[in-house]
């Protein structure tokens, strides 16, 4: 497989529409991301608090992931990623105005107003991440699918790596220009969400069940190779995740201002873009779920090294060869997902597959935050990649489906 030629994909202008919305909300994402952990962390200097910023955003998206499918199979897709867009622009004006004060007023930002406004970030990304990974198969061809998932992943990994550099290159100035230019991307990817056209079939009124709720998690429960693959990209980065810990390695363990925190959170996108191009040429064609738990185990391994690490270049390589073995992991997870889940369906299966990614990350930091606090950040993370290696070793004997799988399109075609 190549690389989808720009004109191929400008052809389908709703898919071009979604891409640049997806690569403006992403940059400002990341770039909020690292102004808020660093304005908490510089707020209370806790761990702890770092990582209830995570808990506080994956609660929402646990507790709502039900509802989102649902609507995400029955309202427009495009007008329900566009009102998450919308809401988040709003959580960084409201940032602006709490950092720079109004009106000659004193800045009001605190502990508690950046723990609410997680929540509602919580809120709006969980309904906007099962719309928009059910909306991409309805924007292109189905013969385009496959290149037009590869160049959006390649996208949002580049997106991933400018958001966070640049997020602490701008803080610089203060963290209310970071907000500010996230209010703009935001507001920015909404209004190209808003005019985004594509054929969408209201589905039959059906009565609102339990069972119809629960159509996502009866399919993935009973498909054991997308059950094994998601659950495990959920444990090796719920235990092996560093990213909430990052403003404390940068400050305390690498001696690095906002600079290097930026470098650190782009490191792994840049492997991960790197492993995107490969994976793009040269796709997986045998043994991808053993190649898959290996590289879980091999990311694991990167952990162990970054927590003893006291050198900004080396915990940089190695967060990026971690962010390679993550895109190997996602790379087989949406394939198996988007191939194997009928449209009618998608949504709902999107929903439980973002729970699985929210609760690796936005719970992952929770955990890290959590177990920083009490044996310390370096501690944390050296046992979160060990134990990321103990899954991996027994996702072997457990899952045998996933272990065993040897090809990705010709299985899911069958």
């Amino acid at each position: 497989m190549t690389m989808p030629t720009f004109k191929q994909l400008t052809d389908q202008r709703a898919f071009m529409r979604m891409w640049t919305a997806r690569l403006c909300g992403t940059m400002g994402s990341q770039m909020l991301m690292v102004a808020l952990g660093w304005q908490m962390y510089e707020l209370t200097g806790s761990a702890w608090d770092l990582g209830l910023v995570g808990l506080y955003q994956f609660v929402p998206a646990l507790l709502l992931t039900l509802i989102a499918g649902h609507l995400a199979d029955r309202l427009h897709r495009g007008r329900i990623i566009a009102c998450c867009y919308a809401v988040q622009s709003l959580v960084a004006l409201v940032l602006i105005l709490a950092t720079q004060g109004w009106g000659g007023a004193s800045p009001w930002v605190s502990r508690g107003l950046l723990f609410g406004l997680s929540v509602l970030l919580g809120v709006a990304r969980a309904f906007q991440m099962p719309a928009q990974q059910a909306l991409t198969p309805s924007l292109v061809p189905p013969h385009m699918l496959p290149r037009a998932l590869a160049f959006s992943s390649g996208g949002n990994q580049a997106a991933v790596i400018a958001g966070p550099a640049l997020g602490g290159l701008i803080f610089v100035a203060g963290a209310t220009a970071v907000y500010a230019t996230c209010a703009a991307l935001f507001i920015g990817a909404a209004v190209l969400i808003a005019l985004l056209r594509y054929q969408h079939t209201a589905p039959l009124r059906e009565p609102v069940t339990l069972s119809s709720l629960l159509a996502g998690v009866d399919f993935v429960w009973h498909n054991k190779a997308v059950l094994g693959a998601v659950s495990l990209d959920l444990f090796a980065v719920l235990l092996g995740g560093a990213t909430a810990l990052l403003p404390m390695f940068a400050k305390d363990i690498l001696h690095v201002g906002p600079w290097g925190l930026g470098l650190l959170r782009a490191a792994p996108a840049v492997g991960a873009l790197i492993a995107a191009v490969i994976l793009t040429r040269s796709p997986l064609k045998r043994r991808v779920g053993r190649s898959m738990l290996l590289a879980v185990a091999l990311y694991g391994l990167c952990m162990v090294v970054f927590s003893l690490s006291t050198s900004l270049l080396l915990s940089m390589a190695v967060l990026a060869i971690s962010g390679s073995c993550d895109m190997l992991s996602v790379v087989v997870r949406q394939t198996l997902v988007q191939l194997e889940t009928p449209d009618a369906m998608r949504g709902r299966v999107s929903a439980v597959n973002s729970v699985f990614i929210g609760a690796s990350n936005q719970l992952g930091e929770f955990e890290s935050g959590a177990s920083a606090a009490l044996v310390g950040p370096v501690a944390s993370v050296l046992l979160g990649g060990l134990g990321t290696l103990l899954v991996a070793a027994l996702w072997f004997k457990y899952f045998p489906a996933l272990a065993k799988r040897d090809r990705l399109l010709n299985d899911a075609a069958k």
